[in-house]
């Protein structure tokens, strides 16, 4: 049975800060924006659309107790942390860091030309206390392209960075006229996100920046009405 969004949250509602060298849209509260009516979906605490302008980033600053995932829509990240972690994360690729008990890092923009544009998303941890630890890897076009591909689960099944949290994401390039779908079992959640392009699902039209939110069991059809770039959080 095919199931429709329970709710609809819209790119124009998100909140946004413009600090110059970094423009970023705020799915959920963050920093300066807070709406109690918007402080994240299950375990899943922040989609922050950022775009870092070239020569810029973010100085050396801490967390704890969060699994923070990077995914690159465009452009070169430059990753340094306190774990002796260093590298380049560019588009297909997905950075992992748990926090634990304790991280510092920066992210940089490294290009003199081309901005970088990307996702910085926060899940909640199963428990505090973890230990910190990095994790990056490579998921080309086409293991992406036409089906919904995990990039993220709790055991790191199937080739995918390990989150400490049951969930799983998973992401998709999907042309004009593709469909794909997800089965959503009882007691479980999804988030659909739209970084790009524009798809349909349960008969609504969904563009960049978009998402809806699922609580209901069935099957989660989506249609690409032109082509499209998406992540499917699954949450408990």
């Amino acid at each position: 049975m095919t199931t429709a969004p329970t709710s609809i949250r819209r790119a124009g509602e998100r909140g946004f800060a413009d600090h110059g060298w970094l423009r970023s849209f705020h799915t959920f509260s963050f920093a300066d924006y807070y709406d109690p009516a918007h402080m994240g979906f299950h375990t899943l605490r922040v989609i922050n659309e950022d775009r870092v302008e070239p020569g810029r980033g973010f100085g050396t600053h801490s967390h704890r107790d969060m699994e923070i995932v990077s995914y690159v829509l465009a452009g070169e990240l430059a990753h340094k942390d306190s774990m002796g972690s260093s590298g380049v994360i560019r588009p297909g690729d997905v950075q992992r860091m748990s926090a634990g008990t304790g991280v510092s890092h920066s992210e940089f923009n490294n290009s003199r030309a081309e901005e970088v544009h990307f996702l910085q998303i926060w899940i909640m941890p199963e428990r505090g206390g973890l230990a910190p630890s990095y994790e990056q890897k490579h998921f080309p076009p086409a293991e992406r392209s036409g089906r919904l591909r995990l990039i993220a689960s709790p055991g790191g099944r199937d080739g995918s960075v390990t989150i400490h949290q049951d969930a799983e994401i998973r992401a998709a390039l999907l042309a004009a006229g593709d469909r794909v779908s997800h089965e959503l079992a009882s007691g479980r959640a999804a988030w659909l996100h739209v970084a790009r392009g524009a798809v349909t699902v349960g008969g609504t039209s969904l563009a960049a920046g978009d998402a809806a939110a699922f609580e209901r069991a069935g099957t989660i059809e989506i249609a690409a009405s032109e082509d499209a770039e998406l992540l499917l959080f699954e949450l408990a």
